[in-house]
């Protein structure tokens, strides 16, 4: 990784130290590169520096490090993935995965990275998925969470990353509001299909023929 210039020592604060007196290698954090100035390999090479997936996403040269998933979340997100990977597998060959798989999105500011709670690309696409990420997607869905910055993020920021990046459907799934809303790209921007709640079915535009009973999707929260 290049090295970014080494940042002001900064006075000794009680909040930086442990309870048993060890605090992290400050002198470490010289290594990295600032917010802003990441690059696209970089960000790549994360995990062979640290040795584990770094839960991060790649955006404006900056990486914003994504929230654990909650319990709730996890149940909703491999439940969502379960009914698409069985009606693939029979209606629409391809390889849908769960979150981890990382989305390289061509925008006219550059190359952003993101990473769907589950991502589907079709076997005629199959190109486009690589080893290390996918070149765009053809449909991704993501499981809102609970801050207001997550939010904003699956519900505002990402709907125009993902259109801008031609991504054919985006599924915006809320546990807040009990509701799973199916955009569709139309041109260069996306059109709601529906708001689908509990009692209805969710249905997809772009993979015909691929449904969820909304209830059941929330109720997989519970388990």
């Amino acid at each position: 990784m290049a090295t970014a210039p080494a940042p002001v020592r900064r006075k000794r604060q009680r909040a930086d130290v442990l309870v048993d007196r060890r605090e992290p290698t400050w002198d470490l954090v010289r290594y990295l590169p600032h917010q802003g100035e990441w690059t696209e390999g970089e960000y790549l090479a994360l995990e062979g520096v640290f040795g584990d997936h770094i839960r991060a996403e790649f955006v404006d040269g900056r990486l914003e490090v994504l929230p654990v998933p909650t319990d709730p979340h996890q149940l909703i997100m491999v439940y969502l993935w379960k009914c698409l990977d069985t009606f693939i597998a029979l209606h629409a060959p391809g390889v849908a995965l769960v979150s981890g798989t990382r989305v390289r999105l061509q925008l006219r500011g550059g190359i952003q990275f993101r990473e769907p709670d589950v991502v589907y690309m079709s076997a005629r696409n199959s190109a486009r998925r690589r080893v290390e990420f996918w070149d765009g997607a053809d449909l991704v869905m993501e499981v809102v969470s609970g801050s207001a910055a997550d939010r904003k993020r699956d519900w505002v920021i990402k709907v125009k990353e993902y259109a801008a990046a031609g991504i054919p459907e985006y599924w915006i799934v809320d546990p807040q509001k009990k509701v799973i809303r199916v955009l569709a790209l139309r041109g260069k921007s996306y059109r709601r299909h529906g708001d689908f709640k509990p009692g209805h079915r969710a249905t997809s535009v772009h993979v015909p023929g691929f449904l969820v009973a909304v209830s059941d999707v929330f109720a997989a929260a519970d388990v």
